[in-house]
């Protein structure tokens, strides 16, 4: 027969190995999905790098072949070259470089001797030094074109070359036009990134890195054949290659992993991104350390560990009703005691769950607040795109506007990240301007629009503009995107989603109601919409303070925010009292 010390000691014991499986478990897949939305996050900032790299590159790959077919350059290419000639060739690939902003262009004869060079005043000048070991030579003598990345042998600074065979009449080889290109433009712009960013070339070997002491490292084995023909080319001439200790700790996808590095800075564990790049052979790394998984990892493990409680302390209840009724034929008086009893541990319980699931919500508060930063950060990163395709064809004055777009992102970037401390307590003061509600709603709508797309829903607008309130533009355009965002959540299973948006002034104060055919709100969930943390989402798909939030900003204010059921679906009333000082104003 189970003793009773020996029936505690197994309920503890299926407690806590329970209690430890189930927070290990739920942590475990809470840290892999968070990982995977960072892996998503970062292929996308890899993937407008390697834009930038190819935009550069492309920008000079066609300039060898052109100036390859310069009748000067080819008539000179048939006989040896005098000084004069060298002098005026000389003079005319420097202005040629100049106009075209790349970094030297050198011309070689068919023996790989550089006769003319743009650089011919500096002391690293390339005229007289024979380049015919260079892979790029070889290749181009072969196959009319090639390319190389490595260090200069006479400035000892690396670029990539990129050359075009120079042909006679008869397409007989006369010799090679070359093009170097050094990219200290865009690996100052990548050292202003906090991400650790790589290239390397196809033997593993990093050549461009954003970072000091990441650079010349061997990420594979290089086999001795390899290491030979690297010091025949004098690839990277004088620089010593050291490897670096990686091991993948998780695969996430296609070239993304969680990696445990031995870096210049020590052991760190990495979301390592890569992303080949075929035209030119290389591979583009992005090492991000990852921000947001511990705490997801931590918030599930929370939440796992005190439905676990709940479920652990339901089962004791019921066993213990079980045994309440064995006993009830004991002694009545005896039996209220137990039951007395056991309902004071139930209830403190209770309440310690109760307590255990709020401070699980707050752990979740820094993946709500990426979520509300998520969406203008996305779109700065889409007109920061758009801004270097303008850049790079010289529309200067449509990127200078364009820049206007991307202060007011950074302003709401900014401003979010105060906005969950208002549904705890009431702000002091906060930013009061002039603001018209009618193109509040345009913001938030355009900002929604990919949303709205998707899901093919179809907008009814009724707006009395200007409607003149006196607030904070990106906390309203927040209140917004939010009523906004719940409406798209009701209206997902719909087969003909509407939204109606309507604005309108009654008295001193104007009105603006979002409503949905969504089926709308369960009448007894109607008066806790506006309570922090509750939600009727299902379990991960919010932590419900996104109307708390709404509701503290519009009472800060001096408005209202009212939830009710009309027709087939929900509507949320906005009321703002109107800004006298605009009307006064003549």
């Amino acid at each position: 027969m189970i003793t009773r010390s020996l029936r505690i000691a197994l309920l503890t014991l299926l407690l806590l190995a329970g209690l430890f499986l189930a927070m290990h478990l739920a942590g475990q897949r809470a840290e892999r999905q968070a990982l995977r939305d960072e892996s998503d996050h970062a292929r996308e900032q890899l993937s407008l790098y390697s834009g930038n790299l190819r935009a550069l590159i492309d920008r000079f790959r066609a300039l060898p072949a052109v100036l390859a077919l310069d009748p000067e350059i080819r008539s000179l290419l048939r006989s040896a070259v005098d000084n004069q000639q060298q002098h005026l060739l000389n003079l005319k690939l420097e202005r040629m470089n100049r106009a075209a902003g790349s970094t030297t262009l050198e011309l070689l004869d068919r023996t790989g001797l550089a006769v003319a060079a743009s650089n011919w005043r500096l002391p690293t000048s390339y005229v007289g030094h024979n380049y015919g070991f260079r892979p790029y030579f070889s290749e181009t003598r072969a196959k009319g074109s090639g390319r190389f990345y490595g260090v200069g042998v006479v400035s000892g600074i690396p670029g990539y070359f990129l050359a075009s065979a120079v042909q006679g009449d008869a397409g007989e080889f006369l010799g090679a036009m070359v093009v170097k290109l050094e990219f200290p433009e865009l690996e100052q712009e990548w050292a202003q990134r906090s991400d650790l960013i790589l290239v390397s070339d196809a033997r593993g070997v990093v050549f461009i890195a954003n970072q000091p002491g990441w650079r010349y490292r061997e990420l594979q084995p290089i086999s001795a054949e390899h290491r030979a023909e690297m010091a025949a080319t004098r690839q990277y001439d004088k620089q010593p290659l050291a490897p670096l200790i990686h091991r993948t700790l998780t695969t996430l996808g296609d070239g993304s992993r969680l990696a445990r590095v031995d870096g210049p800075g020590g052991t760190a564990d990495y979301l390592w991104e890569s992303l080949p790049l075929p035209s030119e052979g290389w591979t583009l790394h992005l090492l991000r350390t990852p921000q947001g998984a511990a705490s997801s990892a931590r918030a599930a493990s929370l939440a796992a560990g005190g439905a676990w409680l709940a479920l652990f302390f339901l089962g004791l209840f019921l066993h213990q009703r079980w045994r309440l009724a064995r006993i009830r034929q004991r002694s009545r008086e005896e039996l209220e005691r137990l039951v007395e009893q056991r309902t004071a541990d139930l209830r403190a319980a209770q309440d310690g769950l109760i307590q255990a699931a709020k401070l699980a919500a707050l752990g979740q508060m820094s993946a709500a607040l990426a979520h509300e930063i998520n969406q203008p950060l996305t779109a700065l990163q889409m007109h920061l795109a758009s801004l270097r395709l303008m850049l790079d064809n010289g529309q200067l004055e449509q990127a200078r506007k364009a820049l206007g777009r991307h202060d007011e992102l950074l302003r709401r970037m900014a401003a979010l990240t105060g906005h969950l401390k208002t549904y705890a307590r009431k702000t002091p003061g906060g930013l009061r301007e002039c603001v018209e509600l009618g193109g509040v709603v345009d913001k938030s709508l355009q900002l929604l629009a990919p949303n709205l797309r998707d899901a093919r829903v179809r907008i009814s607008q009724a707006l009395s503009v200007p409607a003149w309130v006196s607030g904070d533009a990106i906390r309203l355009e927040q209140v917004l995107v939010n009523l906004l965002r719940n409406a798209l959540d009701a209206l997902a299973d719909q087969p003909d989603p509407q939204l109606w948006i309507n604005l309108r002034r009654e008295g001193d104060a104007w009105h603006l109601d979002v409503a949905d055919n969504g089926g709308g709100i369960a009448e007894a969930d109607l008066p806790q919409v506006f309570d922090p943390f509750f939600t009727t989402k299902p379990a991960g798909a919010g932590l419900g303070i996104g109307l708390a939030v709404s509701y503290a900003i519009v009472h800060e204010l001096g408005g209202t925010l009212k939830a009710a059921n009309r027709g087939a679906g929900a509507v949320f009333s906005l009321c703002l009292p109107v800004d006298k000082t605009r009307e006064e104003t003549p």
